[in-house]
């Protein structure tokens, strides 16, 4: 099993999506990159400096997260 937080993102493209709710701070988005085979980093767009949790692939199905909505393939 890959380690997902020993990955480097540090060139990753952060690709953004948002769910259209509204809130005082603004519309509710997240975002995705691809960081390695079947490793993908989230982050928080209203937090950018925020350091992205780390999924794989089959946890982003658990989720209910397709990366396709993000314009990332799988």
């Amino acid at each position: 099993m890959t380690d997902l937080y020993g990955l480097d993102i540090s060139g990753a493209h952060l690709s953004k999506a948002c769910v259209g709710n509204t809130h005082p701070d603004g519309e509710a988005c997240v975002t995705l990159a691809k960081i390695g085979q079947d490793a993908w980093a989230m982050g928080d767009s209203k937090r950018p400096d925020a350091e992205p949790l780390r999924f794989t692939t089959a946890e982003l199905d658990a989720a209910g997260i397709d990366p396709t909505r993000f314009d990332l393939s799988a």
